[in-house]
């Protein structure tokens, strides 16, 4: 629980790597997100290169960071794999979480960068790492040691809570 209420949007990160090992204990946790009819119709692209990540900003106005961060994990959604038509989006969600939380925990900073539905980055995602056609890019997540702090932020809103009824 600890982890859920620390992870903040972390945008600057130091030059150190993240380890294989951290990756895939990313991964993991990604893959222990529920998914409907437990079709898990995600696919994962870990993106080292440099000349790559750099690339992304440049149809991707808010990825600025990821000129600095050593690494990104692209979410991606495969509706061939999809049991149930487009529950891929909520599925892939639950995965960005859990590597969002599972970042804050490994003492990593990460940061959720929507690409699917807005206009052009998911093809223009696509096509910088050649994904195929049936297999759409959701999110991107910045990953890396962060170069800054934020301290948790208490989010409740007791005004947002209806009860039996709206």
């Amino acid at each position: 629980m600890d982890a859920i209420f620390r992870r903040r949007s972390i945008r600057k990160y130091t030059a150190e790597d993240v380890s294989e090992a951290d990756v895939e204990h990313l991964l993991r946790a990604a893959m222990a997100a529920p998914s409907a009819g437990n079709e898990q119709p995600w696919h994962f692209v870990v993106i080292r290169d440099r000349a790559t990540l750099n690339a992304i900003p440049k149809f991707h106005p808010y990825a600025q960071m990821l000129r600095e961060a050593p690494l990104a994990i692209v979410v991606c959604g495969d509706k061939a794999l999809a049991k149930y038509e487009g529950y891929w989006v909520q599925d892939c969600s639950a995965a960005v979480e859990n590597i969002l939380i599972a970042a804050t925990d490994r003492g990593l900073g990460a940061c959720w960068l929507g690409l699917y539905p807005s206009p052009g980055r998911p093809e223009k995602t696509r096509e910088l790492l050649g994904i195929p056609k049936h297999v759409t890019p959701l999110a991107a997540i910045a990953v890396g040691h962060p170069g800054e702090e934020k301290p948790p932020a208490d989010r409740y809103d007791a005004s947002r809570i209806h009860r039996d009824r709206w």
